[in-house]
């Protein structure tokens, strides 16, 4: 499906800022509790818990309130996480 094609179907603007049309308390995409576009899925998905605003310290305590993942699986280190972050600026400056 072509960027702008799903843009139209799947996203709304908000301050500027494309990100995908609420359908629920959950993801549009996920089923049985798994992605269902997974190897396609957009920067805002491939890139969490990664983003700006869930860097200062205080918010992963919120996030792992909510994301079983968080905390799971191995140490991301500093020099990946900041490459995540490039993207996701890349990402929204495309816009």
């Amino acid at each position: 499906m072509p960027t702008w094609q799903f843009t139209r179907q799947h996203c709304a603007k908000t301050d500027g800022l494309f990100h995908l049309k609420e359908a629920g308390p959950e993801c549009r995409f996920l089923r049985e509790n798994r992605c269902s576009v997974y190897e396609g899925r957009p920067t805002q998905c491939r890139t969490w818990p990664f983003w700006p605003e869930n860097m200062p310290a205080r918010a992963w305590t919120a996030i792992a309130t909510f994301c079983p993942g968080v905390g799971q699986g191995p140490v991301v280190r500093a020099a990946r996480i900041e490459a995540i972050l490039d993207e996701q600026q890349r990402s929204t400056a495309e816009l």
